[in-house]
């Protein structure tokens, strides 16, 4: 503990700098797989979500994105992971899209190109999804899963928390089906998804702002300190071994003295 002490003397806060565009790449693992991201909009501001997975593409910050990625679904909450609620445009409909599903015709007009289409089954299939809107001020989630694996919330309202719907049948495979052929394509369960707003007002949060202040400091290192310490609830493993522990903390301290969050 004195050791942990001496290091919080020396740590002062460091806040995470406003821009336009967040860029995320990836991979899940299967197709009930989860990304989410926590991002806040200093002022109200046009929101453009766009992945580039499904087709490739050059996404928002000029990196080349091959094709090959599962059929994403993209849905925005409100606040915090753990206590976001799906958010609702004006029209009362939830902010959700994929090909497939939801906002379909809109997805696609906007989303391809500048995605590529793929050869599927005879047609030329966009199955990357875009979603625009205007945001208010505040804190979001934006969640991306497979098309086929669903947040809850769509059909209920709510929480991010609540069960997710699986109508992949359990599948251990990424597949997309063609709507004329029928034909289905296995795939991969790489992704890339920009969020770009009208004006420098985004600020990323990163998995080791462990409270979401948009500030990693000092008092992150305290909580993920508590949680090792069994003080806390153990809320925060950012390395993923199953228990919090002082990698946990030294990654919150890296991240405090700007060598970056090595946290997944």
């Amino acid at each position: 503990m004195g050791r942990f002490q001496l290091l919080l003397g020396l740590l002062t806060a460091a806040a995470s700098a406003q821009t336009g565009t967040l860029s995320y790449t990836g991979a899940l693992a299967t197709p009930q797989s989860v990304f989410s991201t926590t991002f806040s909009l200093s002022a109200a501001t046009p929101v453009a979500f766009r992945t580039w997975g499904f087709g490739g593409g050059t996404n928002a910050t000029g990196q080349n994105i091959p094709p090959g990625g599962f059929d994403p679904l993209l849905t925005v909450f409100s606040g915090t992971e753990a206590t976001a609620t799906l958010y609702m445009d004006s029209s009362g409909n939830p902010l959700a899209g994929a090909d497939d599903l939801i906002n379909s015709d809109f997805a696609d007009v906007i989303a391809c190109p500048p995605a590529s289409t793929v050869s599927m089954g005879g047609d030329n299939a966009c199955g990357d999804v875009a979603l625009a809107l205007y945001l208010p001020a505040g804190t979001y989630t934006l969640v991306v899963t497979d098309a086929g694996y669903l947040p809850g919330a769509i059909f209920a309202g709510g929480l991010l928390a609540q069960p997710f719907v699986d109508l992949t049948g359990g599948s251990a495979e990424f597949q997309t089906c063609d709507g004329v052929s029928g034909v289905c394509f296995t795939r991969y369960g790489n992704f890339a998804v920009d969020i770009v707003a009208g004006q420098k007002v985004l600020t990323a949060f990163s998995p080791c702002d462990v409270n979401q202040d948009s500030a990693t400091n000092v008092t992150d290192v305290q909580i993920v300190i508590n949680q090792a310490l069994g003080a806390a609830l153990p809320a925060n493993d950012l390395d993923g071994s199953g228990a919090v522990n002082v990698v946990d903390v030294q990654y919150v301290i890296d991240a405090v003295i700007g060598l970056g969050c090595a946290a997944t």
